[in-house]
């Protein structure tokens, strides 16, 4: 046993270890085109058939290590391998591209080792769990399969409503370059902010194309093949989509994400489309961001429960009721038998004069004004975003002082109200220039006067977006998931700007081809009151 394994087994309250440990490192894997991958296997000293647990993953192997001998001191094999490109792995790393053919070659090497038994569990967060989808038509018949904050489908996730998700990626690229270069160095900067503060120097970088240099020092491949091919580009991405793999005979699926994670609403999806294919997954999401450490920790502990009732038959950890989600404002958990649970009752807020958000239907044809300049775009602060530091729910006040952000505040509640699931707000607007963004965000303002973020939704408007007679757009906007409370005291507040840089890469304004634009154009924002409201799925105990 190793000092982490062991300090996670206590963190986790993690059943006793049943074993030791064999750890075989740098073993070469050999794929389809002769490329060689480093593999780990680490072995239970425990006579018998055991299944195996395996996890592929761009980050190195070695951060992942006691995670796997956690596993392994429970009686799993675990096998841990280093994606095409990364570490000392062969071959070049392009995201996403590779993860279905040297996945396939994986298994196939993993069925001559005389220790496989053919029980597979596949595991893992975030790009580890794309890499699960991508091969998750060709698992053996006894399998499972616990995904976290990820999707099987990353379309969406780089270009969110038709934006392009800078801030992720521009941060993403010195994750993944730091890890190859310095471990240690790199861990270093994602604690202590600096990762995020070159990512913002880097977001001002024009044209776009070029951030990669001002992130990492250097041009990073597929972040140019991006700008130069993905863009508008809808067969780019149909080799990377994984969601049609999802079938009658998908193993059982452990779904675990965090409100605060930018890949909720896929993972949602993914979640909804096994429901709807008639599968019984697992569902359980904290009021987490997608790195917090709570987030991974439980991970370890849910997905050695799930592995242990789906490879061993053992089911006697496992919880009751398959969904199970943490309400913040009461910081309470609760479970349901699916998501979003039944019984909501939609309730509007509507836009009103004096910058109120009412109860009432307001009928006057007031409007309100502001200018968005992509020259000092409104700023992003917390929410889901992939950041170390400063996602999440955090204080707004830094954006709601800003002359570019329209807020609406309700009346203090004299009860509670409940939020489980997707709420939307109903826009109608129309702008001096036809290239327009409108990010909504709903926020809670305590009875300190704090107001905190709780879910947020954006949506890019073009010269092809419909308007009416009077050159107003009428838009629907989607607000990511959330369980949330506003107690009583509390008061209601929606926030209306056209940005949020550089979670969202700024809209210039211009309608240019966003890799080589360079001009930048004021956009003046006007909001109909009469036609805008917000709507909410509120419910009872």
């Amino acid at each position: 046993m190793s000092v982490s394994s062991f300090f996670l087994a206590y963190l986790e309250d993690l059943p006793p270890r049943t074993n030791s440990v064999k750890k075989t490192r740098s073993i070469p894997v050999t794929m389809s085109d002769g490329v060689v991958l480093l593999t780990d296997h680490y072995a239970p000293r425990l006579a018998g058939q055991h299944p195996t647990l395996l996890m592929r993953l761009p980050y190195g192997r070695q951060g992942f290590g006691p995670i796997a001998e956690a596993y392994a001191e429970r009686g799993f094999h675990v096998v841990i391998q280093a994606c095409r490109g990364t570490e000392k792995s062969g071959g070049e790393f392009d995201p996403l591209v590779n993860e279905r053919s040297d996945g396939l070659a994986t298994l196939d090497w993993l069925k001559g080792q005389p220790w496989y038994d053919g029980r597979l569990g596949l595991s893992g967060p975030s790009y580890l769990g794309y890499a699960q989808w991508a091969i998750s038509d060709a698992l053996p018949p006894v399998s499972a399969m616990a995904t976290k904050v990820t999707t099987a489908d990353f379309r969406s996730v780089v270009f969110p409503a038709g934006a392009f998700h800078l801030q992720l990626w521009l941060s993403w690229l010195q994750v993944v370059e730091g890890l190859r270069r310095s471990p240690l160095r790199a861990a270093a900067r994602m604690v202590t902010g600096t990762i995020e503060r070159k990512t913002a120097k880097a977001s001002n970088t024009l044209p776009l194309k070029e951030a990669d240099v001002a992130a990492v020092g250097k041009p990073i491949g597929f972040w140019r093949r991006w700008f130069d091919e993905a863009i508008g580009n809808e067969g780019f991405w149909d080799e990377l989509d994984h969601r049609h793999r999802m079938n009658d005979k998908t193993p059982p699926v452990h779904f675990i994400s965090g409100w605060y994670d930018f890949m909720l609403d896929q993972l949602l999806s993914d979640y909804q489309r096994l429901i709807d294919l008639g599968h019984q997954p697992y569902l359980t999401v904290g009021t987490w961001f997608h790195v917090e450490d709570q987030l991974q920790r439980d991970n370890l502990r849910e997905t050695l429960l799930w592995m242990r009732a789906k490879l061993l038959n053992d089911a006697s950890g496992l919880r009751e009721k398959p969904v199970r989600i943490h309400v913040s404002g009461e910081d309470e958990w609760r479970e349901f038998d699916c998501f979003p649970p039944p019984g909501a009752a939609e309730k509007s807020w509507f836009l009103a004069p004096g910058r109120v958000l009412s109860e009432r239907k307001n009928s006057t044809d007031e409007r309100d004004f502001y200018r968005y300049d992509p020259a000092e775009p409104t700023p992003n602060v917390g929410g889901a975003i992939f950041a170390f530091t400063g996602a999440g729910m955090v204080d707004n006040k830094p954006r709601e002082e800003r002359a570019d952000v329209r807020c609406y505040t309700g009346e203090k509640l004299t009860q509670a109200v409940t939020v489980i699931g997707k709420s939307r707000v109903t826009l109608t607007a129309r702008a001096s220039l036809p290239d327009a963004d409108f990010f909504v965000r709903l926020c809670d303002v305590g009875t300190d006067g704090m107001s905190r973020n709780i879910c947020d939704g954006l949506v890019r408007v073009t010269p092809e977006t419909p308007t009416d007679a009077e050159g107003n757009w009428h838009l629907e906007i989607g607000l990511h998931a959330t369980a949330h409370s506003f107690l009583p005291g509390h008061r209601l507040r929606l926030q209306v700007s056209s940005g949020a840089h550089p979670r969202y890469a700024r809209n210039m304004g211009t309608g240019e081809p966003i890799s080589t634009a360079t001009k930048m154009e004021a956009n003046d924002i006007e909001i109909s009151l009469a036609g805008s409201a917000l709507s909410l799925p509120v419910y009872g105990r």
